[in-house]
């Protein structure tokens, strides 16, 4: 038979004290209470509960990977909003933009100077912009490789960016870039 001295009874509830507490720091941030009269949590929220996501409660809503200050610290890789006008303007010219670059990339070529005298033919002078691929780092030293970027401001608030290299193509929209214009940023500061 279990011998119950006040000194068992005490150790016993210190344990017991010191398990909960250890518990409830392993809970990851969620919240419980307790039935009182029972001294058993009560089941976790609901899906529908914010805290049941998974989020980071430090989060800003929308950002990227969840870090704190995501959006501010990334707001020039961030391309403004399109008006619904500008989003049409948009969408009309990349449907435009879109078979030329087909018809380039199964011609091989993707140099800028084809990609830019083929767009020209569609009337686009004067807020066309045709560069190089932008560079990149690959092991230990920075490649550049073969192909055409293409930006294309339609509105004040609206872009076309577009690419065309040896292994595909890719047209699409978006708004400006704050600093980049219609070209994403290829890092923020």
């Amino acid at each position: 038979m279990l011998n119950s001295t006040p000194e068992r009874r005490r150790r016993l509830a210190a344990t017991a004290l010191l398990l909960g507490a250890a518990i409830s720091l392993t809970a990851c941030g969620e919240q419980r209470g307790t039935d009182s009269a029972a001294g058993i949590p009560n089941p976790p929220p609901s899906s529908s509960s914010p805290s049941s996501s998974g989020a980071s409660p430090y989060a800003e809503p929308g950002a990227g990977d969840g870090a704190p200050h995501y959006n501010e610290n990334n707001a020039g890789r961030l391309p403004g909003e399109m008006s619904a006008d500008g989003a049409e303007d948009a969408r009309k010219e990349a449907d435009r933009i879109r078979p030329v670059l087909r018809r380039l990339w199964k011609e091989k070529k993707w140099d800028v100077k084809s990609v830019r005298a083929a767009l020209l033919k569609l009337g686009l002078d004067g807020m066309l912009d045709v560069r190089e691929m932008e560079s990149r780092f690959e092991t230990d030293h920075y490649v550049t490789p073969e192909g055409a970027r293409v930006g294309l401001r339609v509105r004040d608030d609206a872009c076309v960016t577009a690419f065309v290299q040896k292994t595909n193509f890719e047209v699409r929209t978006n708004g400006p870039y704050p600093e980049s214009g219609c070209f994403e940023p290829p890092f923020a500061h």
